[in-house]
């Protein structure tokens, strides 16, 4: 048996396994990615979009530009349109540019967000062929495809993980900490004896993805990225996958309609589309599926930790699955990175369960409350809402205004990509004010545990970018001396860059602003405190005997 060995081993090289071992090797730190597929075999066609805040963290990861070339088209509209069917009258359109509008300045209700990387549509299926070819370019991370971990020892000291290969041969690995990013049936989270507890059945929908190239053709409107059919026989939405003649079809079951085969597919598609019996499209997969809201009760025993769909699962509301879990990862790989590069203690990683526990439970709740609406409005759809009459329209102008106002707050979510913020961190100086916001607005602000705001530098680049992947200390007031606290963190061995902001922004109120490697505040104030180094033994999260040594 071949024996080997890294820093981390992960379960599972989807989105979330990918990004985590980029930002470990971003600090330093190997991994080691066992996959059950051959390398290069495509996911399943899920998850649509790509949040603003995932893309920030791709940035950080040199990679945002490459995915940015790929998914739609760059002309294709990013928008969310309203129909009687896809083919049909148009009730109401979210308007979101594409990616060449956005350049152009094309207005949109989630433009002049404060990111240089607004949120970006691009499938699954494109998206993790770009996170797999970036991860193997990176020298301190290994991939073993064709593979399954048949079992782990926990010693302590580390995991010993028991891997057995397609070939029939095996592997020994040894790893100081597992993550299982094994997606929705985790088996990494079934053997830390985490359970997943919330509602298991919020909807249930018929999924195919077809190719269809004569369906631009057929539209009444010019298509966009998502086009919810919305009548009274059948409410559906079609999802451009390539933007020319892929698409993926989600057919909402109603309430009397328990088992997926109740409904005839072919027949709910065409209702769907709004086509005949004579239109041709091909199936090209389908995967029916429950929409859920369950979150596990734990992230973390000993050594080993779950992210991503093994640690939480709900209905998909704005793709804010896959990008809670690249959070997650994101989250993770900072507190781990602290450990492996001295600064930070192992009582650090208690903080990842601390902050990202009550988060996975506010978005579960977000997007299920938004479900249960968007199911409501589907049940009382007006009989007239099709017909060519002033009932007929004037039916179209309420639900319409009634569908828009709802659903702007789900793909226009500034709230929900930089609302959250970790109000119970041990490693977060919170001084007991809430930040303006929550997940469904946002206000830049510089309250403890809040996002950091992003904003653009003299040089062209933005904050994000200088700060890099370590603590940042913002300046406002040149006047205010801080070598007191560089010098702290120089002897904890914290990595802490100052960054002075000239004519500051309204939301940094104050001279000092100090920032995690995560973009997260630690600690705001006019001045330094008393004890800088106590300050810096706090937000790196090392406990009072490792201060002490």
């Amino acid at each position: 048996m071949t024996a080997l060995s890294a820093d981390v081993v992960i379960v599972g090289a989807g989105p979330v396994g990918l990004t985590l071992a980029m930002e470990l090797d971003r600090r330093g730190v190997s991994s080691l990615i066992v996959e059950t597929r051959r390398a290069g075999q495509p996911p399943n066609v899920k998850c649509n979009h790509v949040s603003a805040r995932s893309m920030e963290i791709f940035r950080g990861l040199g990679i945002a530009d490459r995915i940015r070339a790929a998914g739609l088209p760059e002309d294709y509209p990013h928008s969310v349109s309203y129909r009687t069917t896809v083919t049909g009258r148009e009730i109401t359109c979210v308007p979101i540019p594409s990616t060449a509008g956005r350049r152009r300045g094309e207005p949109g209700p989630d433009t002049g967000w404060p990111t240089p990387e607004p949120p970006h549509r691009i499938n699954q299926i494109f998206l993790e062929p770009i996170l797999f070819a970036a991860a193997q370019d990176r020298a301190g991370i290994r991939i073993v495809n064709e593979a399954t971990v048949t079992s782990f020892t926990d010693t302590g000291a580390g995991v010993d993980v028991a891997v057995s290969c397609a070939d029939g041969t095996g592997l020994s690995v040894r790893g100081r900490y597992m993550v299982g990013c094994d997606g929705g049936r985790s088996q990494v989270r079934k053997d830390i004896g985490a359970t997943l507890q919330g509602d298991a059945v919020v909807q249930r929908v018929q999924s195919t993805y077809i190719r269809a190239p004569g369906l631009i053709a057929c539209m009444q409107v010019p298509p966009t990225w998502g086009m919810f059919a919305y009548n009274p026989v059948r409410s559906g939405v079609v999802y451009s996958i390539d933007g020319r003649e892929t698409w993926l079809i989600h057919n909402y079951l109603k309430d009397d309609e328990a088992d997926f085969d109740s409904v005839d597919r072919d027949w709910a598609i065409r209702r769907i589309l709004g086509v005949d019996d004579a239109f041709a499209y091909d199936i090209l997969s389908k995967e029916d599926w429950f929409g859920r809201r369950l979150v596990a009760d734990r992230l973390r025993r000993g050594n080993v930790f779950i992210c991503g769909d093994a640690a939480h699962l709900w209905v998909p509301y704005a793709g804010y699955g896959m990008n809670a879990g690249i959070a997650d990862a994101h989250n993770l790989a900072m507190h781990m990175g602290g450990v492996f590069g001295g600064w930070a203690g192992d009582a650090a990683l208690d903080a990842h369960e601390a902050e990202r526990l009550p988060i996975t439970e506010q978005v579960s709740r977000f997007a299920m409350n938004h479900a249960h609406e968007m199911a409501r409005k589907r049940k009382a759809v007006p009989d007239e809402i099709d017909d060519d009459t002033p009932d007929g329209a004037a039916a179209r102008d309420r639900v319409g205004a009634e569908l828009y106002d709802l659903n702007v707050q789900q793909y226009c979510c500034a709230g929900l990509n930089f609302g959250y913020y970790y109000d119970a961190s041990p490693m977060i100086d919170a001084d007991g004010t809430p930040p303006p916001y929550a997940m469904g607005s946002f206000t830049a602000s510089t309250v403890p545990g809040a996002r950091l705001p992003n904003v653009p530098m003299d040089d062209g680049r933005w904050l994000y970018d200088h700060q890099g992947a370590g603590f940042a200390l913002v300046r406002t007031d040149p006047s205010v001396a801080v070598e007191p606290l560089l010098a702290a963190a120089r002897a904890a061995g914290v990595p802490l860059v100052l960054i002075d902001l000239s004519d500051a922004p309204a939301p940094y109120a104050e001279a000092l602003v100090l920032a995690r490697p995560d973009n997260h505040i630690a600690w705001r104030g006019d001045r330094l405190p008393r004890d800088p180094s106590a300050l810096i033994d706090l937000v790196r999260g090392a406990s009072r005997t490792e201060a002490a040594a």
